[in-house]
């Protein structure tokens, strides 16, 4: 048996360094199942059964139709600046669905599919994009912090919550969600270093879309792969096809095994791309070819499409059962809007709750200059 390196599986889920990857000029190996052609390259048999291929395809509609929705309620004005995702269901949706449900859940700011996937109401996230505190409640039974901004700032919080976990015994980990662009903080390195040296069960999950918001992967690492820095912290490092959701859900499940078994951290770097813009206040075409990136990952690349064919040809999929589901998944997140359209709307002086346990001097004039800005105009 052929073993790829980092204990990826069989040879046969390895593609090669002159495999075409449109749009993606780092040619290092990267570990797939699922070809953009619907065709297995390794047998799924006994892992993943046609029921969980089924929720991994609704469940990536489900998010594609919601992030589609959200550009257009920020451009009708009824949202705030939104952070799409499109493009890269199968990298969140397939790693999400591979925790447990007392896993913990550390989102950026683009991370929603992953969030919604793991159990946050579809309307708590419309709340955050809306300016509401409120959107970033849990629901009860699950463990999904607040998104994330500051960038790699995450990754500090996923390594403390697994190093408590493992101290208490805990059967679970802690899954970090980051950009290419994280991996260039410090925070990154000294969170790699700490889960290194303690072993902690947590997995940081890059999803390498190729640009740092305008700058591309090549004008800020050296490195030629982002999972290849693993080896500088003594733990597990992966490269896949983060367009194949095969792959980054036996990835993932492997690496939570690894961790409850108390054989430390991985980091995941699951190669992907960006349809849209970094933000919807944001301008890819200034940065990058976008109309010829986006037509040929859309076109070569979806993790939808590939998906859809192999379930076609399986005799899982066609076009009347997708009709009903999206006809499903529609009034379900009409429903979830609704429900935060009628949600009270956020005051000003929100801003000033739970940011410090006893306020600062200066923060605390801010606070009342704006209460006196409110108090003139008549506002609360």
């Amino acid at each position: 048996m052929s073993v790829s390196i980092n204990g990826l599986p069989e040879q046969a889920g390895k593609l090669k360094a002159n495999t075409p990857v449109p749009g993606e000029e780092n040619t290092a190996e990267m570990y797939q199942v699922l070809t953009p052609e619907g065709e297995l390259r390794e047998s799924i048999e006994g892992k993943i059964d046609e029921a969980l291929m089924l929720r991994m395809y609704k469940n990536m509609l489900r998010v594609r139709m919601f992030d589609r929705k959200s550009i257009i309620l920020q451009r009708q004005g009824r949202m705030g600046t939104y952070a799409p995702f499109e493009g890269q269901e199968a990298s969140q949706v397939g790693s999400a669905m591979a925790l447990s449900p007392h896993d913990w859940l550390f989102p950026t700011y683009r991370d929603h599919a992953a969030a919604i996937t793991h159990g946050q109401m579809m309307f708590r996230v419309f709340l955050y994009w809306m300016g509401h505190m409120e959107g970033s409640i849990s629901p009860e039974g699950k463990k999904i912090m607040p998104p994330c901004v500051p960038i790699a700032t995450q990754t500090v919080h996923a390594v403390g919550t697994a190093w408590a976990s493992k101290l208490k015994g805990e059967q679970s980990v802690s899954i970090a969600y980051l950009g290419d662009g994280a991996t260039s903080e410090g925070d990154f390195h000294e969170s790699l270093n700490f889960a290194g040296v303690y072993k902690v069960p947590v997995i940081f999950f890059c999803q390498n879309n190729g640009y740092a918001i305008s700058v591309p992967f090549e004008k800020q690492s050296a490195s030629k792969t982002i999972a290849q820095r693993a080896d500088a912290y003594d733990m597990k490092g992966v490269r896949i096809d983060g367009n194949d959701i095969f792959a980054v859900w036996l990835t993932v499940k492997k690496a939570v095994e690894r961790g409850i078994k108390g054989e430390g951290p991985t980091l995941i770097e699951a190669i992907t791309f960006r349809y849209g813009a970094h933000t919807t206040a944001d301008d890819p075409k200034k940065y990058r070819a976008q109309e010829l990136l986006s037509r040929e990952w859309r076109e070569k690349r979806d993790p939808l499409k590939r998906l859809q064919l192999f379930l076609q040809k399986k005799g899982l999929w066609n076009e009347i059962m997708e009709e009903q589901w999206l006809k499903e998944i529609n009034i379900q997140i009409d429903e979830e809007l609704a429900k935060a359209e009628s949600y009270p709307k956020s005051k000003p002086g929100d801003m000033f709750t739970h940011v410090y346990a006893e306020m600062p001097w200066h923060i605390r004039e801010q606070q009342q200059e704006l209460q006196n800005i409110l108090d003139k105009e008549g506002k609360k």
